[in-house]
């Protein structure tokens, strides 16, 4: 009896000695509610059921399990840094704030805590300078890049030349939707193509004045950065005056179901920018059915299967899941911290090869990531609408945005960004 006490205490001492295994944790900053949840729902359900496919497949990232807290932030950049600032501290690996506000108040937040973040397509483009914007990274495109891309499609289909055209911009009258102004400008000089800007005020419902001045101007073709209400509004004040749907381009977070269904088969057609392929025929949603679906562990009510935003959501927990683990080998250790995360963004590599391991094959582009571009290439394809079918199509490749152009935009915000903040630009 008493060297089994004795064998008892040994055991006891041994596991007080061993440190305790802690999750990777990846907090969502979701908005499931408010006047735009429509958009966050899915890319919040998308997140959270690849993260548990990892575990129910995996057993996590290197075997160790992740968690995904939610906090609700109602698309409201108040609530977006409450939340950051009270899951900071549970062992936080990287965020991604679904929101361009949000974004702008964790920059400076999210560096000096030594916490990366990903703003995947939205945030601030010029982030993409990693010599200055050290925990920031907006892989695999930004905003600037989908203006650019939206050029590309016009002289794609112009044979090249788009001198004399006409193109309206229609966008969301706030940080946001100003975004591409300035690129869409600089493309405007090297093209030769006429900028017409139309401003449309949140919550976006109404444009009749907007389409008026459509139907009386004429535009060649008409780009959109808009979101929530108003992309179906615009697209069925477009359907309303007969513009031709072809020739209407949104930007990626003005593609989605959610902005076509409601106008029904007027929508057909009609385009957007992408940075992610769409729909389910990937090998990884057998997987998802049935490690997640089938049993019962699916997020919200899990109805969003192969939507657009969904599909967002995945790809956005799938490039957090490789450079965790990319992390993991570059400082040969599972319990990795916040700033070994941050390394491994820097260091992360997304191959055709790596994709198809992963069950997602031409998914998104193939990019690399270095301190010197936190961005990637920023690649974009071009989906449309098909209403008869009720699916996205995607019609082109993955192809490289302008980077004579907006390399030299980036460089000049962020070094504004740096004197204005006193940052000593360089790499780690």
């Amino acid at each position: 009896m008493k060297k089994t006490h004795l064998g008892i205490l040994a055991a006891a001492a041994l596991a007080t000695a061993m440190p305790v295994q802690a999750d990777l944790v990846f907090p969502s900053l979701s908005y499931r509610t408010g006047p735009y949840a429509a958009g966050g729902i899915p890319f919040a359900d998308g997140y959270a059921d690849y993260f548990t496919l990892l575990n129910e497949r995996d057993g996590g990232i290197g075997g160790v399990p992740t968690q995904v807290p939610e906090c609700e932030t109602g698309y409201n950049t108040e609530k977006g840094v409450e939340c950051y600032e009270s899951t900071k501290g549970s062992g936080a690996l990287v965020y991604q704030p679904l929101s361009t506000g949000i974004t702008y108040q964790l920059i400076p937040k999210t560096t000096a805590d030594g916490i990366p973040m990903h703003t995947m397509g939205y945030g601030r483009t010029s982030a993409a300078n990693g010599k200055v914007f050290s925990h920031t990274f907006n892989y695999p495109a930004n905003y600037w890049n989908g203006a650019s891309g939206v050029v590309n499609h016009l002289l794609d289909i112009n044979d090249g030349n788009i001198k004399g055209k006409k193109l309206a911009l229609v966008y969301h009258n706030s940080a946001y939707g100003k975004e591409p102004i300035r690129t869409l400008e600089e493309l405007s000089k090297k093209h030769g193509f006429e900028l017409m800007l139309l401003p449309v005020d949140h919550p976006g419902q109404e444009q009749k004045s907007q389409w008026l001045q459509i139907r009386r101007e004429r535009p060649d073709y008409v780009t959109m950065w808009g979101w929530g209400v108003m992309n179906p509004t615009a697209i069925q004040e477009a359907a309303n005056i007969r513009y031709p749907m072809e020739n209407f381009i949104g930007i990626w977070w003005s593609g989605s179901e959610n902005d076509v269904l409601p106008v029904g088969e007027a929508a057909h057609g009609y385009k957007a920018m992408t940075f992610h392929n769409v729909g389910s025929d990937f090998p990884v949603y057998a997987d998802l059915k049935k490690y997640v679906y089938d049993a019962g562990k699916a997020a919200g009510a899990g109805d969003q299967m192969g939507t657009v935003l969904y599909n967002r959501g995945i790809y956005a927990a799938m490039l957090a899941a490789e450079a965790a683990r990319t992390a993991q080998e570059l400082h040969d250790t599972k319990q990795i911290t916040a700033a070994q995360m941050r390394d491994g963004m820097e260091a992360l590599e997304i191959t055709e090869e790596r994709m198809t391991e992963l069950g997602m094959p031409n998914f998104g582009p193939s990019f690399k990531v270095s301190c010197a571009n936190h961005g990637g290439p920023g690649d974009a394809a071009v989906q449309q609408w098909d209403a008869k079918a009720g699916e996205w199509k995607l019609i082109s490749d993955f192809k490289p945005s302008d980077q004579e152009v907006i390399g030299a935009l980036i460089e000049e915000d962020s070094n504004a960004y740096a004197a204005e903040n006193n940052i000593s630009m360089g790499c780690n």
